[in-house]
C-alpha cells in the first residue's frame, strides 16, 4: 500500500505538520522523527494530527525512538515503527473505530416543567413599586439607628499664625545649573527671529549713470599668426573699468602688427571716461597673444542728478528698522515665556541679521527708500518656578519649630 513519508525538522510545529499532511494523497502517512533534533509535538498535537489524517481518509504512523513520543502514540492507537523499512514491511494495526453518539430528541415540555417547579411569589414582591418602597424603608431605618447611636462632637481649633518675610539678593547666570539657597539662579536663553519692513521719503540727490563712454582700442599682435578679435571682447583698466569691442576685427600676422577697434563701456556713468593708455588688460585667452591700449581718452560717459537715497539715508533707515525689530523681539519673547518669568531686557541683543534688502538698490533713483530686514535676537530670563523654589526654600529654613507654611506664598522682585 502506498505510504507518504514526511521527515520532520526541528522548526516544525502543529501548523506546519498539519499543512504537510494536507498535501499527502496516499492511504498511509508516515511521520519520521529526526535522530539528533528535537521536534516539539504534544499529546494533544498528535491527537489533532490523527484526526486530520482521518479526515483525509488516511492512517497516521510514526517512526521514532523517543520513548515519550512512543508512549503518547500508543495511548492514541497510532502505530510506531523503528524505521521506514519496517513501516513498509510490517503490518499496520487497524485504526480504532470511532464511536458515534446518538443525539437525544429535544424535550418539548420544558416550559411546562419550569412552571410546575417554580414557586410563585406574592404580587407585592414582584412589583417594582413594592420593591422600591421596601428598599427605601430599610435605608431610612438604618440611617435612623446610626443617628441615634453614633457619638458626635464638634472641636474648633484656632492655630497661632505668623507672617514671615525675607529679602534675598539674587544673581542669575547661564553657567548656573540649579537653584541655590545663596541666591544663585540659572539664567535661561531664548531666541526669536523677527521680520520688519520700514519706508522713508527721500529728499537727497544722487548721481545716476546716464550714458556710456566710447572710444578706440588698439590691439598689438605678439605672435606670427593672424588673430581674430570677435565683437564683445572684454578689455579693462587696472582699476577694473571694463569695455567691450563693438565689431569683429582681424589682427594681421606678425609681431608688432596693430588694429584699432571701437569700444564701449559695459556700465554707464562718468567713471567710464578714462585717460589715454589706461586700458591695458584683455580678458580670456586672447590676452596671451596680443596686448591692448587706448591711444586716446574715452568720452561720452555722463551722470545725471536725481532724487535718490545716499549712504546717510540708508544708515538712518537701518537704525529705525533695528529699533522696531528690537521692540518686536521683546514682545515675542514675553509672549513665549511664562507670565511670572523674569526677563532681563538688558540682555536682549541682536545675534544675526539674516536678511537686509534695500529698495531701490544703491545707485538707483527713487522718491521712497524701503528696507526689509530679518534678524535673530536672544535674551536671558529666569523662570517663575526657580524664583518660587528659591523663595520657598528660604522661608522653610526660617520657619519656627512647630509651624508649617499655610496659604499662598507671594514674592516681589525689586532692583
Amino acid at each position: 500500500m502506498k505510504t507518504k513519508i514526511i521527515t520532520l525538522e526541528s522548526h516544525d510545529d502543529l501548523i506546519s505538520v498539519r499543512d504537510k499532511l494536507s498535501w499527502a494523497k496516499t492511504p498511509r502517512i508516515l511521520l519520521v522523527w529526526p535522530k539528533y533534533e528535537k521536534v516539539t509535538l504534544r499529546l494533544l498535537d498528535l491527537k489533532v494530527l490523527q484526526r486530520h489524517a482521518d479526515s483525509l481518509g488516511a492512517q497516521l504512523g510514526l517512526v521514532t525512538r523517543r520513548m515519550n513520543v512512543k508512549r503518547d502514540a500508543e495511548s492514541l492507537g497510532i502505530p510506531v515503527f523503528q524505521s521506514t523499512a519496517s513501516a513498509q514491511k510490517d503490518p499496520w494495526a487497524p485504526p480504532a473505530p470511532r464511536t458515534q453518539r446518538t443525539p437525544k430528541p429535544p424535550r418539548r415540555n420544558l416550559r411546562a416543567l419550569r412552571d410546575e417547579i417554580r414557586v410563585k411569589e406574592p404580587a407585592w414582591r414582584t412589583s417594582l413599586l413594592g420593591r422600591a418602597i421596601a428598599f427605601s424603608a430599610g435605608v431610612v431605618a438604618v440611617l435612623v439607628l446610626a443617628g441615634l447611636f453614633v457619638p458626635r462632637a464638634a472641636v474648633t481649633l484656632y492655630p497661632e499664625a505668623q507672617v514671615s518675610s525675607i529679602v534675598i539678593p539674587v544673581s542669575a547666570s547661564p553657567s548656573i545649573e540649579s537653584v541655590a539657597l545663596t541666591g544663585n539662579l540659572p539664567a535661561r536663553t531664548i531666541s526669536v527671529t523677527v521680520n520688519h519692513e520700514e519706508s522713508v521719503a527721500i529728499s537727497s540727490r544722487i548721481s545716476i549713470p546716464k550714458s556710456k563712454s566710447r572710444g578706440v582700442a588698439q590691439f598689438t599682435n605678439l605672435s606670427q599668426d593672424e588673430i581674430v578679435i570677435p565683437a564683445g571682447t572684454v578689455i579693462s583698466t587696472t582699476t577694473l573699468i571694463r569695455f567691450a569691442t563693438l565689431n569683429d576685427a582681424r589682427l594681421p600676422a606678425g609681431t608688432e602688427e596693430i588694429v584699432e577697434v571701437r569700444i564701449e563701456a559695459l556700465e554707464a556713468g562718468a567713471q567710464g571716461n578714462v585717460e589715454a593708455g589706461a586700458i591695458s588688460m584683455i580678458e580670456g585667452a586672447l590676452g596671451l597673444s596680443a596686448t591692448v591700449s587706448n591711444p586716446e581718452p574715452t568720452t561720452g560717459g555722463s551722470d545725471a542728478q536725481s532724487i535718490g537715497a545716499d549712504e546717510n539715508d540708508r544708515t538712518a533707515l537701518r537704525e529705525v528698522a533695528l529699533a522696531a525689530l528690537r521692540n518686536e523681539a521683546a514682545s515675542q519673547i514675553r509672549s513665549q515665556i511664562g507670565a511670572g518669568d523674569l526677563l532681563f531686557m538688558d540682555t536682549l541683543e541682536i545675534t544675526e541679521i539674516k536678511n537686509e534688502e534695500f529698495f531701490p538698490p544703491e545707485g538707483e533713483a527713487g522718491n521712497t527708500l524701503s528696507l526689509s530686514t530679518e534678524a535673530e535676537f536672544t535674551a536671558r530670563y529666569v523662570s517663575s518656578e526657580d524664583l518660587r523654589q528659591l523663595a520657598a526654600s528660604s522661608l522653610n529654613a526660617l520657619t519656627p519649630q512647630g509651624f508649617s507654611p499655610f496659604g499662598e506664598m507671594t514674592f516681589r522682585i525689586a532692583g
